[in-house]
C-alpha cells in the first residue's frame, strides 16, 4: 500500500472541540491507541480522536524504526505519551516506550498465571544466572535453582561457585517469573516455580521410618543429597553418615550411586535421611558389654578443642578431657593419633551415645 506523505490537518469540529473537553485528555506516561492516519519522512501520526494527532518522531521514530517501517495506514497502534501537545499541536508519543510497558504488562500477568517460558541462559555472575525475556534481562538467583541444579561447592567458595554455573550459559531452563519491578528494572525468575507445593505433596507420600532407595546427586563437606524421585531430594547429614567417625562424606559415596536410605525427619517439606540408621547401632552391644569403672583399650581417633576422642570399638568413642594433662600439648604429645592406650570408663550412657575416658594403666 503507498504511504502518503501529506501531514494531516488537525480538526477542530465543534462536536469534536466539546467531547475532548469533557473528557480527561491524555497524560505522559498513559499508553495510548489509535489507527496510523499519515506517514511522512522519518514521522508516524496516530489518530487520538477526540484529542487530537498524536505523533512519532525524531529519537522516538528512530528507536522503533524496524517496526514503524512495517507500518500501513490504517494500523492500529499502542504507544505512549511522552509530551503533550508540542508547537505544531501534536502530541508526542513513544512506540518504545510503550512495549516496554506492555512487556511489563505481560511479565504481572504471567506471574499471575503461573506461566512457565523455556528460557536461554545469557550469562552467570556469582549469585546466579542472566536470562533474556522478549527485550528484557532477567536474574535467576542460584537460590531459585531446582535442586539437582543448585551449584555444591565445598566451603562456597565463590569463583567454584560461579564456574559451576557458567556451565549453564547456552542451555534453556524452564522458568516462572517471580518478581516484576518496572521502575527499578528487576525481573526476577525462578526454576524452582511452585516446587515448594510439589515437593510437599511428594513428601506427603513418606513417613519417618520409611526406607527408600534413592540416587547419590552430590556430596559436600556436611553430608551427600539423595534424589529419593523426581522432585525430591533429601539430605544425608554429616552426622547421619555411619556410627563411627566421619570427616569427609566422599569417602562413604560418589555421585550417582545407588543408596539405601532411612527416613528420619519431615518437616516444612523437606525430607532428613539416614544411612548410618540401616545398621544396628553399635552402642547398643556395647551396653552390655561395658559398663563406668571398666578398663579398656582404646585407639586415639580424633582431638578436639575439648581434648581427644577414644574408640573402644567402630563406632563407640569417648572423650579423654584436656583438663588431665598440663596442657593441650602435652595431652597430644602422650596421646598420639592411631595409638591405642588403656582407659577407664569414668561416664558411660550407651543411649545417649555418651562417655567419657580416664587416661590410665590397667
Amino acid at each position: 500500500m503507498p504511504k502518503k506523505t501529506l501531514e494531516p490537518v488537525v480538526e477542530n469540529a465543534a462536536m469534536e472541540k466539546l467531547l475532548a473537553e469533557s473528557l480527561t485528555p491524555p497524560a505522559p506516561g498513559d499508553t495510548v491507541e489509535g489507527p496510523v492516519i499519515a506517514i511522512g519522512s522519518g514521522k508516524i501520526y496516530i489518530g487520538l480522536t477526540p484529542f487530537g494527532t498524536g505523533i512519532i518522531y525524531g529519537r522516538e521514530y528512530l528507536s522503533a524504526r524496524d517496526v514503524l517501517r512495517k507500518v500501513a495506514l490504517g494500523d492500529t497502534v499502542s504507544a505512549k505519551v511522552v509530551g503533550t501537545k508540542n508547537k505544531e499541536g501534536y502530541i508526542e508519543l513513544s512506540l518504545k516506550e510503550a512495549r516496554q510497558a506492555m512487556i511489563w504488562s505481560d511479565a504481572e500477568r504471567a506471574i499471575a498465571a503461573g506461566t512457565v517460558f523455556e528460557l536461554p541462559v545469557k550469562d552467570a555472575n556469582k549469585g546466579g544466572l542472566i536470562i533474556a525475556w522478549q527485550s528484557i534481562q532477567g536474574f535467576l538467583p542460584a537460590s531459585q535453582l531446582k535442586p539437582e541444579h543448585y551449584p555444591r561447592v565445598e566451603g562456597g567458595e565463590k569463583q567454584l561457585i560461579l564456574d559451576e554455573l557458567k556451565k549453564f550459559i547456552g542451555t534453556n531452563l524452564s522458568v516462572s517469573i517471580i518478581t516484576a519491578d518496572p521502575r527499578e528494572g528487576k525481573l526476577i525468575f525462578s526454576e524452582r516455580g511452585n516446587a515448594k507445593d510439589t515437593r510437599e505433596s511428594l513428601v506427603d507420600r513418606y513417613a519417618v521410618g520409611d526406607i527408600v532407595e534413592g540416587t547419590v546427586t552430590g556430596i559436600v563437606d556436611f553430608g551427600i543429597f539423595i534424589k529419593v524421585e523426581e522432585g525430591l531430594e533429601g539430605l544425608v547429614h554429616i552426622s547421619e553418615i555411619d556410627w563411627g567417625l566421619v570427616e569427609d562424606p566422599h569417602a562413604f559415596a560418589k555421585v550417582g550411586d545407588a543408596v539405601k536410605v532411612k527416613v528420619i525427619d519431615i518437616k516444612d517439606g523437606k525430607i532428613s535421611l539416614s544411612m548410618k540408621q540401616l545398621s544396628e547401632d553399635p552402642w547398643i552391644s556395647a551396653g552390655k558389654k561395658y559398663k563406668k569403672d571398666d578398663e579398656v583399650s582404646a585407639v586415639i581417633i580424633k582431638y578436639n578443642k575439648y581434648g581427644a576422642l577414644a574408640s573402644i570399638e567402630e563406632g563407640v568413642a569417648g572423650l579423654v578431657h584436656v583438663s588431665e594433662f598440663e596442657s593441650e600439648a602435652a595431652l597430644r604429645e602422650t596421646l598420639g593419633l592411631g595409638k591405642t592406650y588403656p582407659f577407664k570408663i569414668t561416664l558411660f550412657e550407651p543411649k545417649e551415645h555418651r562417655m567419657t575416658l580416664s587416661y590410665g594403666k590397667k
